[in-house]
């Protein structure tokens, strides 16, 4: 396929080289003056994107998807596929297909589960909203980039899934992070906590997969010094998309609320911006009860 490719920083980029060595022509756009394997720069967004059969995005945020979609859908031929892979606000990506729908092409929204690690080795997880002709069109292209694609819907069904997930990893994780401070102060070894809970009704993936105790469990950003892994401040934006669409929909999320409250707070007014979002767990080592 000839694939435009906007948006090569941390993730589009490793995204963007692994088609480029699939075989695919890629010509990509950054704000940034980037170069990447095997990919063709463009002078403009709008560039990157004519004569594309499919083009993809990978933006921070939806105020710049919906910019950027303006700049693209004219420039993109009648009957391609516009597949965003930024992580947005649900009314955001629905708008964008909307507008892409309307000028005669197909799109998809699907966000990406996996960090940059999952980038580079093409082992992301998809979640994808849209028709099953624009999915099917996008599907070898999620192949090759990630290990699994999941159709979760219409437009928007893709982002709606991320930020649910999401708020389950942020809420759940902070409940991880008290487990752990509770146990110290009651003089628990964390191992034996590890051992029990991880066998036990308190499994969770914040627990077993990405433990934030040093040296429990499997290596984890814990073990490096809480480098990112994923950030606190990106966890934060996914919490607060997670509030914007529970607002949107008139849903009641109490947990994912005060999650936000929290990473807010420790991102804005404490030491977590630039840590992985386990770093609630010295946070609370640090803290007493108020």
């Amino acid at each position: 396929m000839k694939i435009g490719f906007i948006g090569l920083g941390n993730m589009g980029g490793p995204m963007a080289a692994n088609l480029a060595k699939a075989g695919h022509e890629v010509t990509g756009f950054d704000m940034a003056p980037v170069q990447i394997d095997g990919v063709t720069m463009a002078g403009s967004a709008a560039e990157a994107a004519t004569g594309a059969d499919v083009v993809i995005t990978m933006l921070p945020n939806g105020a710049i998807l919906r910019d950027v979609a303006a700049q693209v859908i004219p420039a993109m031929t009648a009957g391609a596929c516009l597949v965003d892979c930024s992580t947005v606000d649900v009314d955001s990506a629905r708008a964008v297909a909307a507008e892409a729908e309307a000028a005669g092409l197909l799109a998809v929204d699907a966000p990406v589960s996996g960090g940059v690690g999952g980038a580079t080795a093409g082992t992301l997880t998809f979640m994808a909203g849209g028709s099953d002709q624009a999915f099917a069109v996008a599907k070898p292209l999620f192949d090759i980039m990630g290990q699994k694609a999941v159709h979760c819907g219409d437009a928007g069904a893709g982002q709606a899934a991320k930020i649910c997930n999401n708020m389950i990893l942020g809420v759940t994780m902070i409940a991880t992070c008290e487990a752990f401070a509770l146990a110290d102060k009651l003089g628990l070894d964390r191992q034996k906590m590890f051992d029990v809970v991880s066998t036990s009704s308190g499994y969770s993936w914040t627990m077993n997969a990405y433990c934030p105790a040093p040296g429990v469990g499997p290596q984890s950003p814990a073990d490096n010094g809480y480098k990112p892994g994923f950030a606190s401040e990106l966890m934060l934006k996914d919490l607060r998309l997670s509030q914007q669409a529970a607002e949107s929909a008139d849903a009641d999320t109490p947990m994912g609320a005060l999650a936000q409250q929290l990473y807010a707070q420790f991102v804005e007014t404490e030491d977590g911006k630039g840590m992985d979002f386990s770093a609630m767990l010295p946070r609370f080592e640090k803290r007493h009860r108020e």
